[in-house]
């Protein structure tokens, strides 16, 4: 958005602080209003693809968050009983890709996308609402806060998936949906445990173990259960109760955690696509514009990709014929993949993993297939701003050439 002078973002996570940097850098005066006394975000780690990383290139940050990358052996699907189904390598993921699958704490690339924002732009304990969404080439739209309303010529509305901006925008918009399962995550040290990166699908449930750089690991698992549903003792006995007789290394992990270290939270997707991603001179990135099941590891993947494609556009129907059809189709392919991972049938699911092992011997393993037309998208205009692989510097020559 070239022309946009003042911009408030509302939302200070990782949509929003992207979308902060790329527009400040692009000499906007951004002011990020979140409602939460600090920037410590909910949740444990995210896992970046190709696709955001190259995003993060266009702000400089995208060499630094792959030198985070903790993944470098073997790893895949595997069984509740430790059997492999599917088996690949950080190596393959990069060659297929042009780039690693990095791993790292949220509250990491929440430091990372704050530090690259002048010490005055971030304003917590700020909740925000929306007065008027302006009028493109009119009225400037107006925020609501605690001080008083602003004026801004954008608002970019990254207030997640209840997001009360798009509610505004859409009211007759049916919102998020139940996905029909409930997660849990958590982060601990687990010095002497060997163990190589794995998803693991059971019937009805999936558990997954992964390194981080720094040495601790990341967990997390997900089961068909009713919404608002919770451990009649403490989450960390549920998932004793669940995956306790499942391969090494789950058992060490539930050993290690801590009750008070396990988050669990339901999961909701919005279904039925938003009719545009903007209106008037608001935008909505991320969540509040399209939730999806975390079965991919997109969501805060595509919210970066939002966030530097709204930098990019001329203007907010080009943003909305950008990222809609995108993030459409990636929250359908979400969807199926949780229907696929999460059957709860005995004779389905033997089906299904012999099915995945038969496919993984005879191509690409599964795994990196489903990132297929995902992991590989570059920002919509090149170059990046920060030092790039040998594939990607090809690639941005060729575009050049033929732009």
């Amino acid at each position: 958005m070239g022309r946009a002078e003042r911009v408030i973002v509302v939302g200070g996570g990782i949509g929003g602080l992207t979308a902060a940097v790329a527009l400040h850098r692009r000499g906007a005066r951004v002011t990020v209003l979140e409602r939460a006394p600090s920037l410590e975000p909910v949740g444990a780690a995210i896992s970046l693809a190709p696709n955001a990383l190259r995003g993060l290139d266009v702000i400089g940050l995208g060499d630094a968050i792959r030198a985070l990358s903790a993944w470098q052996g073997d790893g895949g699907l595997r069984a509740p009983s430790g059997r492999w189904l599917s088996r690949t390598g950080a190596a393959a993921a990069e060659k297929r890709f042009g780039g690693p699958l990095v791993l790292l704490h949220r509250a990491t690339l929440i430091d990372h996308l704050a530090a690259r924002l002048p010490p005055d732009a971030v304003r917590t304990a700020a909740a925000a609402h929306l007065v008027d969404p302006g009028e493109a080439g009119g009225r400037p739209a107006r925020v609501g806060t605690p001080d008083g309303e602003l004026e801004a010529d954008l608002v970019v509305a990254a207030d997640g998936i209840h997001s009360a901006v798009r509610r505004a925008l859409f009211p007759d918009h049916p919102g998020p949906v139940y996905s029909g399962f409930t997660t849990w995550r958590v982060v601990i040290p687990l010095p002497g445990v060997e163990f190589a990166s794995h998803e693991t699908w059971g019937r009805g449930r999936i558990w997954g173990t992964h390194p981080l750089k720094d040495g601790r690991v990341y967990a997390y698992a997900a089961a068909v259960a009713p919404a608002g549903e919770h451990a009649p003792d403490d989450e960390r006995a549920e998932l004793l109760r669940r995956y306790g007789d499942w391969h090494d290394p789950i058992p060490a992990v539930l050993a290690a955690a801590r009750p008070e270290d396990v988050l669990r939270h339901d999961v909701h997707h919005i279904a039925e696509p938003l009719p545009a991603h903007h209106r008037g001179r608001v935008a909505l990135v991320g969540d509040a514009a399209h939730a999806m099941p975390p079965t991919l590891g997109q969501g805060g993947n595509q919210a970066i990709e939002d966030a530097i494609t709204l930098s990019l556009v001329d203007d907010l129907p080009g943003y909305t014929a950008a990222r809609l059809p995108r993030t459409a189709a990636i929250t359908r392919q979400a969807v199926r993949v949780a229907r696929l991972n999460m059957m709860t049938g005995r004779v389905g699911t033997a089906v299904r993993d012999n099915a995945i092992a038969a496919l993984s011997k005879a191509g690409p393993a599964l795994f990196l297939r489903g990132f297929d037309g995902i992991a590989d998208w570059r920002p919509p205009r090149p170059p990046y701003a920060a030092q790039r692989t040998r594939t990607d510097q090809t690639d941005q020559t060729d575009q050049t050439d033929e732009d």
